[in-house]
């Protein structure tokens, strides 16, 4: 194989075991006596149960138990089962009382020696209820708001004020005032939340669909009451998450609880009903923002005002001010965040979350500012360009947004955008051209890698790392090859067990930061160990060079710098010294860069749509994005990942909505034929391409991540594009037939 270095598109190293079917995904597994489990789920909101009566569903053939509160087993954790500072520990539901807090709670699991069995035996059991008022979500619940204690991401503050608002509202000639609404939102990942759970004497394994099998391992021992490496996580393959699998959800402590209460190994895998309240969903938002300018469409004020809601037991607020801080330059800007309690599930991390229906908001807004004042969109963002991050009053480690602004407008053709509203026509339908900016923050967590260099020049990677389906196993093979010269095939990776060394969660686009950082700094480190061996060894041509002056070149070549044709092969200078690897175990973790510079991927999306007047019906009919988010690793893979995330964006900006019964908080349409989510059809001419960046402050492995950017301004490029089209501003999402034609 020829060799590859970062940045090629080169296949993913788990491609042809998926496209077989040879992949095994966790509900794929199976052990010897295994039962399943199906769970039965609240049909209240808000009360207590006052009897389960399980005597039909135990008769079924084939059904072992039902596990309940009047039967589970205890949990020596459950003090640490409270809201937390951690967005992924959330507060569980684990049968350890009565209380119903939200409709499809689970509340009992049956157990049988066949899913049909247990199916049948959960359709039969009858709950009896107490119930209380029910707390409704947004937008009817405004009651009681209050202010969240923190936000998801810890350093994020809750509130902010820069300069003097009112001042700055007073001195402006142009100002705006508008509402924007955001519904619920469910993940709905093409594999449903599986595990199977099993256990040998006090030690437990779990096959468990996570995008953090070292986040699930922890809080699963805290909530036992046992030591972290009694519990063995193992994600082998994962059908997507979006950030729903990255939290420790209820089912995935109820199966290693059935698992303790039948002797035997358990098989969960939820329908696809169940995954809409107890595995997380996208806070619903109602934002106010208020811009104001000046004569020369400076922005002199800004205020984004956001209510978000939360459940009744627990406490996540999705941040959706955030972006509104750093992306412009204004001298005076305030933003707040409130939340509403409901009797819903806990709100999660949902791929950006409070970027992308913040930045919905905030590039609405822009755009209707814009159109105020009869500037061109692209012209007024580039006269209120943010130099510095205005919020934290820190330079970028990088920022690319003004190429991306060039060369994205240069490939869509922006300059032959009529000014003008409904100027262009496409036979029946109204044609319209928006864009908006895109902006991630940069995140980073703590992951440890092991690299080992062998004696025959390969290398292996131990990380437990998991693949949530972007390629991340393929890119840690790049990023350790790169290294030592090496081709991707001469790196074997083990990961996706804790058996590993510690990793972090796939979230936040943070992995490859995390876990890529720790391999690049773990594979630097034997580096430095075959240097210095080779400069103390007499019988190496690099004996005496200094260490400084030794560098690899392709194949695993060492050579002095200022004499290539001086040097030997890595499998030289190991076999001639015991012919025994070189390893490190690195834990990376991140420095004192955050305390200096913002670091953020930026990029710049534009939309072109087809309204259909008399139908009500919108067509995405072109999406461009241009994105500059550090050292691509992999082209092919992370151009994958920020066209999904604009696959994402038509989704938000046109489909998705989970609907609420106001009797009883029932979700409504809780399937994929209600649901609604984008079809082929849907996604016509689409493209992304990256901008060339360097940032070596960001992580050692110079990345910033991706899979969210292409989702958060690609929202609003498309309400943006449907105001060109149609003179009509949408600002209640998703843009609906019934709403167009109103």
């Amino acid at each position: 194989m020829a060799k590859k270095l970062l940045g090629d598109p080169i296949n993913r190293v788990d491609g042809a075991l998926k496209a077989t079917g040879r992949a095994r995904y966790s509900a794929d597994i199976k052990r010897p006596g295994m039962l399943h489990g199906v769970l039965v789920m609240s049909t209240i909101a808000n009360g207590k149960i006052t009897a389960i009566d399980t005597a039909d569903a135990l008769k079924v053939p084939g059904v072992v138990n039902v596990m309940s509160h009047q039967n589970a087993p205890k949990l020596a954790g459950m003090d640490k089962n409270k809201p937390s500072e951690i967005a992924t520990d959330r507060v569980l539901h684990v049968f350890q009382d009565d209380l119903v807090h939200y409709n499809n709670q689970p509340i009992a699991m049956v157990l049988a020696e066949t899913l049909e069995q247990a199916t049948e035996g959960a359709s039969l059991v009858r709950v009896t209820y107490q119930t209380q008022p029910v707390k409704l979500p947004l937008p009817a619940g405004k009651a009681d708001m209050s202010t969240p204690k923190q936000m998801p991401r810890v350093d994020d503050q809750v509130d902010t004020k820069r300069g003097d608002l009112a001042a700055g509202l007073a001195a402006a000639i142009n100002r705006m005032e508008e509402t924007y609404t955001t519904p619920t939102m469910n993940h709905n990942a093409l594999e449903p939340h599986a595990l199977l759970a099993y256990w040998e004497g006090d030690k437990l394994t779990m096959y468990n669909a996570t995008q953090g099998i070292s986040g699930c391992q922890k809080r699963v021992a805290e909530i036992f009451g046992m030591p972290k490496e009694n519990v063995r996580v193992i994600t082998q393959f994962l059908g997507g998450g979006f950030g729903s699998k990255g939290t420790t959800f209820s089912h995935v402590m109820l199966a290693p609880m059935a698992a303790k209460l039948t002797g035997k190994p358990v098989r969960l895998v939820l329908k696809r009903e169940q995954m809409f309240g107890m595995v997380g969903n996208r806070s619903a938002t109602v934002q106010r923002l208020n811009l104001a300018t000046g004569k020369d469409g400076k922005l002199l004020a800004t205020a984004h005002h956001s209510i978000t809601q939360t459940s009744d037991f627990d406490e996540f607020a999705e941040p959706a001010g955030t972006i509104t801080r750093m992306l412009y330059a204004c001298p005076n800007l305030d933003t707040t965040h409130k939340f509403i309690r409901a009797n819903i599930g806990t709100p999660a991390p949902m791929r950006a979350p409070g970027e992308a229906p913040g930045v919905f908001a905030l590039e609405s807004a822009i755009d209707e500012m814009a159109a105020q004042l009869r500037m061109d969109p692209l012209a007024f963002r580039l006269a209120n360009y943010a130099e510095t991050d205005p919020n934290k009053d820190k330079p970028f480690s990088s920022k690319s947004l003004r190429e991306c602004y060039r060369q994205g407008a240069e490939r869509f053709g922006w300059s032959k955008r009529p000014a003008q509203p409904r100027s262009l026509k496409n036979g029946n339908y109204l044609r319209g051209m928006g864009m908006a900016t895109t902006v991630y923050p940069m995140n980073r967590g703590e992951s440890t890698a092991l690299v080992r260099l062998k004696p025959d020049g390969t290398v292996q990677v131990e990380t437990a790392t998991q693949d949530l389906g972007t390629g991340t196993f393929t890119i840690m093979t790049q990023i350790a090859a790169e290294v030592f010269g090496l081709s991707p095939d001469q790196v074997t990776l083990s990961a996706g067990d804790s058996i590993y060394p510690t990793s972090s969660v796939s979230g936040g686009s943070r992995n490859t930061a995390s876990t890529g950082s720790a391999v690049t700094q773990a594979a630097q480190e034997v580096l430095k160990k075959a240097r210095q061996m080779a400069l103390k060894d007499p019988k190496s041509p690099l004996f005496n060079v200094a260490e400084a002056e030794i560098v690899v070149q392709k194949g695993g070549q060492l050579q002095q710098k200022s004499n290539p044709k001086v040097g030997e092969a890595l499998t030289s200078l190991l076999k001639r010294n015991g012919n025994k690897p070189l390893e490190a175990t690195v834990q990376s973790k991140q420095g004192d860069e955050k305390g200096k510079y913002s670091m953020n991927a930026f990029g710049a999306v534009f939309a072109e749509v087809e309204v259909d007047e008399l139908l009500g019906e919108v067509r995405v009919t072109r999406l461009l994005g241009s994105f500059a988010a550090g050292r691509i690793v992999n082209l092919k893979t992370a151009r994958s990942q920020v066209l999904g995330g604009m696959v994402w964006a038509v989704s938000m900006a046109l489909h998705e909505k989970t609907v609420f019964d106001p009797r009883n908080n029932r979700v409504m349409n809780a399937n994929l034929a209600e649901y609604h989510v984008p079809v082929n059809a849907d996604i016509q001419e689409i493209d992304g391409f990256f901008i060339e960046e360097a940032d070596d402050i960001v992580n050692p492995a110079g990345v910033k991540g991706i899979g969210e950017i292409g989702v958060v301004g690609t929202v609003s490029a498309i309400a943006n594009a449907i105001y060109h089209a149609t003179g009509r501003r949408f600002r209640d999402l998703p843009i609906t037939v019934d709403k167009v034609l109103a």
